[in-house]
């Protein structure tokens, strides 16, 4: 194992056992034996003798788990007594694969490589040979030629292909184990990588079935939270974690079971595995680490606590490692350890960038404001003025007046825009003034309000200036922004993290 950990793993050592050889000898060499898990090949004779001598020495007791291939089991229905209950065997699926389906699947492996060689060469080659006889080579085709066509074969839509050795290349495998009945029961099925279980992996059982615990292994629950817990993927060539880092699993459920599911090895590393090493180390235990499902670190609802909490609270883990807040709802159903970091709450607020939009000086009115000032108003009043000008004999055309010909400069409805468009920006510009005494006084009434304007636009600017320069100040949980939200316009928005202490901190304090 590595790290004390059951999901990696480490070669210690390689032990080879002669059945020929005296009991004394034997045992000798499975004192070398100091890995929990033992991997056995040989055959079901073998293991028989093998596993009474390691049980004589308490190689099969707690703490000891050993895998043997199908060779070794041999007939599931027969079972020797020196088979210790949690043994885990792989192998084929005698069940989902019987023997006619395997005559079929090899078959069809020689039908598709035949004919894909007959394809490309046009020859099949044919031994014409007999059994006193040598073989006649009437074919120029290497003697390698079929096999390179079998490597690589996908028949009745599934994968049959193999590897140089000529093991395949994606068996379908099952995962059984030898339960306290001392029947082998299917735990588990490997199939394109993926290992599919019903159960934890370890099934912790004695020889005799009994049902005690080992206390010396315990199943750990952890949450990914930098920088206390960090979750990175193995190694792409070697499959394995770096020194610093230890195996985890992720449990991925399947939806088309309720039961089940996918497991997933993952490193984990931070400060709180530092401390999990150190106290495996000193303690002398091993641990199962394991990503809670939900991702949570646990809370109450409706009577039922989720997250890392609620994984210890139903025994599902002996023991949770990560940054969990205690709180007095939680140490009412678990027991916490001596608090190794001292943490608090903290509020972030958004922070300005410095930057003005290019529309800021639009920002101290509203749209709506802008709309009826040059629209509305500037429109009309210059119609007013343009219309009252007209019809008076003095003022759109005094020429009318003295008698003279009529053509001339006269007062337009451009400039009587151009005039109180001047007026509004205090703009020294040439302009033409009205000369009728009712266009004159609406002129002078459009002069006062746009002293009024330009003095509500420069006080509303300097304050909107200001805001923007401005961070809104929050000076922590006791703020009167949580209590009275609703009090502000627009209302206080806040947020934290779903399932936590300080979300229950929160609802209870200001709700």
């Amino acid at each position: 194992t590595v790290d004390n950990s059951f999901v990696g793993w480490d070669l210690q050592n390689i032990i080879t056992l002669d059945a020929v050889e005296e009991d004394s000898r034997s045992q000798i060499m499975l004192k070398k034996v100091q890995s929990p898990v033992v991997l056995l090949y040989c055959s079901k004779d073998e293991a028989v003798y093998i596993l009474e001598e390691a049980r004589s020495l308490g190689l099969t007791g707690f703490g000891y788990i050993w895998i043997v291939p199908s060779l070794t089991t041999g007939n599931t229905e027969i079972t020797p007594e020196a088979f210790p209950s949690g043994m885990i065997s792989v192998s084929y699926d005698d069940w989902d694969y019987p023997l006619e389906a395997r005559v079929r699947d090899g078959l069809g492996i020689i039908t598709s490589a035949a004919a894909a060689m007959l394809e490309e060469y046009g020859d099949i080659p044919e031994a014409k040979t007999s059994c006193y006889g040598q073989m006649e080579k009437t074919s120029k085709l290497p003697p390698s030629a079929l096999h390179k066509y079998m490597m690589n074969v996908t028949w009745d839509g599934r994968d049959l292909s193999f590897t140089e050795d000529g093991y395949q290349e994606n068996p379908k495998l099952v995962v059984i184990v030898l339960n306290k009945e001392r029947e082998w029961e299917k735990m588990g099925r490997l199939d394109n990588g993926s290992l599919t279980v019903k159960y934890p992996v370890w099934p912790r059982f004695n020889s005799f079935g009994d049902a005690e615990l080992d206390d010396n292994h315990l199943s750990i629950v952890t949450l990914e939270e930098k920088p206390f817990v960090i979750v990175e993927d193995v190694e792409r060539l070697t499959g394995t974690c770096m020194r610093n880092s230890v195996p985890c699993r992720k449990h991925i459920k399947d939806n088309t079971t309720e039961a089940g599911g996918t497991y997933i090895k993952k490193c984990c590393k931070g400060f709180c595995i530092d401390i999990l090493k150190k106290i495996a180390k000193y303690v002398k235990f091993t641990y199962d680490l394991y990503l809670v499902t939900n991702g949570k670190h646990g809370k109450k609802i409706n009577n039922v606590w989720n997250g890392m909490v609620g994984e210890v609270v139903y025994k599902k883990a002996v023991m949770a490692v990560g940054s969990l807040t205690i709180n007095e709802e939680r140490s009412e159903v678990i027991d916490f350890s001596v608090p190794f970091v001292e943490t608090g709450i903290s509020v972030m607020v958004s922070r300005s960038n410095g930057t003005v939009s290019p529309s800021a000086f639009l920002e101290p009115f509203s749209a709506s404001v802008w709309v009826m000032m040059f629209v509305m108003l500037l429109l009309v009043t210059a119609m007013a003025v343009f219309m009252f000008e007209y019809i008076s004999p003095l003022g759109f055309n005094r020429n009318l007046a003295q008698g003279k010909d009529p053509h001339g400069p006269s007062f337009t409805m451009g400039k009587a825009v151009w005039l109180l468009w001047g007026l509004v920006f205090n703009n020294s510009v040439p302009v033409q003034n009205p000369k009728g005494t009712t266009s004159k006084f609406i002129v002078s009434v459009w002069a006062f309000f746009a002293v009024i304007f330009l003095a509500s636009y420069t006080a509303n600017l300097a304050a909107f200036m200001i805001q923007e320069e401005f961070v809104d100040q929050v000076t922590g949980l006791s703020d009167n922004k949580f209590q009275n939200p609703y009090a502000y316009s627009p209302p206080f928005r806040f947020g934290t993290v779903p399932n936590g202490s300080t979300e229950r901190n929160i609802r209870k304090n200001y709700p």
